[in-house]
């Protein structure tokens, strides 16, 4: 069968190309697809810290694969009116220009909600030793919504209002990423939490950064003076 991989960050930049094909013997599952493209791309470098992604959900190694399928590599990443109930639910939204950290505590913000939390993850000048001149970030947009919904209700489950007296009361979520070019010192995520204990919107603010660092498929390339880097990559 015909497969067709979309790449992202640094292994589309190892392949020089957005995109791969290659005929797999059927039945293929994930774990044959990485060993394949492993022998016939080396260019990519070793995949084991690679995830794969099958029709914009994390896949496991033993998932069998069909030529139908929309197949991506993952490399290890690095995020009005009627709103008030999508808050409830959790908001994601993936910017193109600054974020205004005010504006998104602003959005949150309820008066049943006793606590708000607020985190700005901002565009450093130093990492790992290197003076960095910029940050420019990369997304696989399509199978962002889907994590995003998939960490927001996680989120919801483990720190909703639990007082048994009382209907279980929903947080109200708000995250912001920054998409393309981001100058040092500008916000490149911010994380907005209302609830109404303050206890429950500091734990689920730094549940939904740490989860969406760990899992959200957007890529970060710092750039120096002389070169950039994908951070998170493994060549």
């Amino acid at each position: 069968m015909r497969l067709r991989v979309r790449l992202f960050a640094g292994l589309r930049e190892r392949a020089g190309a957005n995109e791969l094909e290659l005929e797999l013997d059927a039945p293929a599952d994930v774990a044959a697809l990485k060993r394949a493209l492993e022998q016939r791309h080396p260019a990519l470098g070793s995949l084991a810290h690679v995830r794969v992604a099958v029709d914009r959900d994390y896949a496991a190694e033993d998932t069998l694969l069909s030529e139908r399928a929309e197949i991506a590599l993952i490399p290890p990443v690095s995020g009005g009116s009627g709103e008030d109930a999508l808050l409830e639910s959790g908001v994601f939204e993936l910017a193109l220009e600054a974020i205004d950290p005010a504006e998104c505590q602003r959005r949150v913000e309820h008066r049943s909600c006793g606590g708000c939390v607020l985190f700005t993850g901002l565009a450093r000048e130093q990492n790992r030793g290197l003076q960095v001149e910029r940050l420019e970030y990369e997304a696989y947009a399509a199978m962002l919504a889907p994590e995003m919904t998939r960490i927001f209700a996680r989120a919801r489950e483990r720190f909703g209002d639990r007082d048994g007296s009382q209907p279980k009361l929903r947080l109200r979520m708000l995250v912001v990423h920054r998409s393309g070019v981001v100058a040092i010192g500008e916000p490149a995520v911010v994380v907005a939490v209302a609830s109404p204990h303050r206890d429950a919107a500091f734990q689920a603010c730094r549940f939904l950064i740490d989860e969406l660092k760990a899992t959200l498929p957007v890529w970060k390339r710092e750039s120096y003076a002389d070169g950039q880097s994908w951070i998170g990559d493994r060549p």
